[in-house]
């Protein structure tokens, strides 16, 4: 994508462009045209999450995120970014990161993510009796003492939004659901 981007701006402009437009329209459009459609992958209330989430990492509130706000950013959650992960972070962004890019960005990751019937057979290895749930402290302890383990207190957050029934089962199919689409509002049940 950045290759792309980048031919189009060794093109010399045609005689019939006005120097005018030829000088910085184009650059300051550009971003624009990469993004043009991401709102229409998110519904409300993603978006509302991502513009408090983007809005926590904007620390000096100029609506971009630059190098300093992540530093800043990381600094606040006791961590110590060199400058060289600040930079590798920051080279992802194809631009100025603002709003629309760090929507863009997000919804490229997302969609990035396994397909859902991978999620769900990853989940399924562990369901002995294919029931499509497993019980949550079976799953806690899994979480916990296998592959990239969690701490408690992920798990706990995991947990608190996740469709667990009144006996402790975890629906791992109705999870994967809501990983890749979000969760049902209250209307449509």
């Amino acid at each position: 994508m950045r290759h792309a981007r980048h031919q189009c701006t060794d093109l010399q402009p045609d005689a019939t462009m006005s120097s005018k437009r030829a000088k910085g329209k184009t650059t300051k459009k550009r971003p624009q045209r990469a993004t043009s459609n991401v709102f229409a992958m998110f519904d409300q209330s993603q978006i509302q999450e991502f513009k408090e989430a983007f809005n926590m990492i904007d620390q000096n509130r100029d609506g971009f995120i630059d190098k300093e706000d992540l530093h800043d950013m990381l600094a606040s959650l006791g961590k110590n970014p060199s400058d060289e992960y600040l930079e590798g972070m920051m080279s992802e962004a194809p631009g100025p990161i603002n709003f629309t890019m760090f929507l863009t960005m997000f919804g490229e990751r997302l969609n990035g993510t396994d397909p859902e019937d991978v999620i769900r057979n990853a989940f399924a290895c562990f369901d002995e009796e294919g029931s499509g749930v497993i019980h949550e402290d079976h799953l806690r302890e899994l979480l916990t003492t296998m592959g990239d383990r969690f701490t408690d207190e992920e798990v706990d957050e995991l947990f608190r939004e996740a469709p667990i029934d009144k006996k402790g089962n975890f629906n791992y199919a109705e999870f994967t659901r809501i990983l890749k689409h979000g969760a049902k509002d209250k209307d449509d049940e």
